[in-house]
């Protein structure tokens, strides 16, 4: 009894990580809003490794990591997610203020808190997917590997967009970089 979800373990489940989430959301919620430089040939680093993480995710299932192929109604779900993914990156991307300064053409960014919230919304989805969802007969796995791929999409063209509005900003305001 003590494994289910209305046992003391069950609910401490859900309440650890929701605390720890909160903590972490927190600090980074305080980072993002505040005005940072932009390096925009490092853009690229945290998709790569985003997807390196989504491979050994998809491929090689946790806690076991024996290779394993998503199903077809995984990849269906996934592929899906990566469109969405995408859509809510070019969003997200254009919600970023990048400025360029006028003197030294240094690029800089800030986080809006409206992309924040969307951060916010993805893993309220995908928890409530992975907690009541089991209850509803969801498979964990397909949430999770969905999520994944919704993630790769979404960060992946969050920094595509940061980086064209970039290299525009730097041509607009002159710099022969």
């Amino acid at each position: 009894m003590s494994g289910q979800a209305g046992g003391p373990h069950g609910i401490m489940q859900y309440v650890i990580p929701l605390a720890i989430f909160i903590v972490i959301f927190g600090l980074r919620a305080r980072r993002m809003t505040q005005m940072r430089p932009l390096k925009l040939g490092l853009l690229w680093v945290v998709p790569a490794l985003y997807l390196a993480i989504t491979i050994l995710n998809v491929f090689f299932k946790a806690p076991s990591f024996a290779f394993t192929m998503p199903t077809p109604a995984a990849w269906l779900a996934s592929a899906i997610a990566l469109v969405v993914g995408c859509a809510i990156g070019w969003q997200r991307g254009r919600l970023m203020q990048i400025h360029v300064d006028p003197q030294t053409y240094a690029l800089s960014q800030k986080g809006s808190p409206l992309a924040i919230l969307f951060l916010l919304a993805i893993i309220g989805v995908k928890m409530a997917a992975q907690g009541e969802g089991r209850a509803l007969g969801f498979d964990a796995q397909l949430v999770t590997d969905a999520a994944f791929a919704l993630g790769l999409g979404m960060f992946t063209v969050t920094r595509i967009e940061m980086y064209l509005r970039g290299k525009r900003l730097l041509e607009e305001a002159g710099a022969t970089r």
